[in-house]
C-alpha cells in the first residue's frame, strides 16, 4: 500500500497540478474552472490529507475501506487522513463541482483541528456521498467560491485563518444536511479501525491517559472483544499498518495540538500523553514525522 505524506506528492501521484499553497489545493468547476479527474486506476493508497469534493461518479466504484461509495443519491463526499482509497479504470466523474484536500498540519493548533474530528462524515461508517437540494448547493458552492478566490489571488498573512474559517462554516453546514440526511437511519459501524478508533477517543476522554498511561493493544482488543492477533492482523491487511501503529499515530496527531501551546515544555507534552520518559516520545515523533517535537513547533507555530 502507498502512502503520501505531503500534498504536493498525493497531487503528482494523481498528475494533478501543483498546489498553491504547500499544505491547501482547491480545484473549482463552479464557474468556468477545472475539475480534474484522478488517474485511470490505483492500488489502494493512503495519505495525510482531509478531502472534501462535490463529484457525480457516472460510472464505476470508488473503494473506501473495506466497502464502495455510495453516489446513488448524493455527490458531495468526505475522506479524512489515512483512509483507504482505491478505484479502477471504470471510474468517470462528470466535469462539474469542487475538490478542497488540505493536510492535516493545515488545520493542527486552530479551534477546526479539534472540531473536525467529532463529524462523523469523515468516518468510514458513513459511506454515502450527501443528496444536497438546490438551495442547499447553493449554499455550499458560495462557500467554495470564497475559500477558491483567497486561495488564488490572496496569499498573506491573513489567508490561513480566513481559510481556516470558511472550511469551518462549510463543514457546519455539510452537518446540518447530513443530520438531514441519516436521522432516521444511523447505522453502527462494523469496521474495525473505525472501532479502534472510537475506542482510543474514549480513552483519551475518559482522563484514562492520565491516570493509566498509553493504553497497551491488549486492553484495546479487549475491549473490542478480539484477540489482539485478530486486531493487528485485520488492520494491517485493510490499511497496511499494524494496531501499534495506529497507536502511535494517535498519540502523534494528538501531540501535534499540544505542541502548538507555547505555555508548555516538551517535556511536559510528553507526559500528558502517557510517555513515562520524554526521550522516547521525541524519537517517537522524529521517526514518524522526520522533525522533532521543537523543530515542528517553531515550523507550525500560529503566526
Amino acid at each position: 500500500m502507498q502512502h503520501f505524506k505531503t500534498l504536493s506528492a498525493y497531487l503528482e501521484y494523481l498528475e494533478l497540478p501543483r498546489p498553491e499553497h504547500p499544505m491547501l489545493s482547491v480545484f473549482s468547476a463552479i464557474g468556468d474552472g477545472f475539475l480534474p479527474c484522478p488517474k485511470e486506476s490505483s492500488p489502494p493508497i493512503t495519505n495525510d490529507c482531509y478531502t472534501i469534493s462535490f463529484k457525480k461518479i457516472v460510472k464505476g466504484d470508488l473503494n473506501y475501506g473495506r466497502t464502495k461509495y455510495d453516489f446513488t443519491n448524493g455527490a458531495l463526499f468526505f475522506i479524512a487522513p489515512r483512509q483507504v482509497l482505491q478505484w479502477d479504470s471504470s471510474v468517470v466523474f462528470e466535469q462539474k463541482g469542487f475538490s478542497i484536500n488540505f493536510h492535516e498540519d493545515f488545520i493542527k493548533g486552530t479551534e477546526l483541528a479539534h472540531q473536525i474530528k467529532k463529524y462523523g462524515f469523515f468516518s468510514y461508517s458513513v459511506n454515502e456521498a450527501l443528496h444536497l437540494s438546490p438551495r442547499e448547493e447553493k449554499q455550499i458552492e458560495s462557500i467554495v467560491e470564497n475559500i477558491d478566490l483567497e486561495y488564488q489571488n490572496n496569499q498573506d498573512e491573513f489567508s490561513k485563518e480566513i481559510i481556516v474559517s470558511q472550511l469551518s462554516t462549510l463543514l457546519k453546514y455539510a452537518n446540518r444536511f447530513y443530520e438531514r440526511q441519516f436521522i432516521n437511519r444511523k447505522e453502527l459501524s462494523n469496521d474495525l479501525l473505525e472501532q479502534f478508533n472510537l475506542e482510543l477517543e474514549k480513552y483519551f476522554d475518559s482522563g484514562q491517559l492520565q491516570e493509566n498511561g498509553i493504553p497497551s493493544i491488549e486492553l484495546i482488543a479487549e475491549n473490542l472483544s478480539v484477540s489482539q492477533r485478530y486486531l493487528s492482523d485485520t488492520l494491517k491487511k485493510e490499511t497496511g499498518k499494524t494496531s501499534t501503529e495506529h497507536l502511535q499515530l494517535y498519540l502523534i496527531d494528538e501531540a501535534k495540538n499540544i505542541l502548538l501551546n507555547p505555555n508548555k515544555t516538551v517535556a511536559e507534552v510528553a507526559y500528558e500523553l502517557g510517555f513515562e520518559y520524554p526521550p522516547y516520545f521525541s524519537r517517537l515523533f522524529k521517526k514518524k514525522e522526520g522533525i522533532s517535537p521543537t523543530e515542528y513547533r517553531e515550523k507550525f507555530k500560529m503566526n
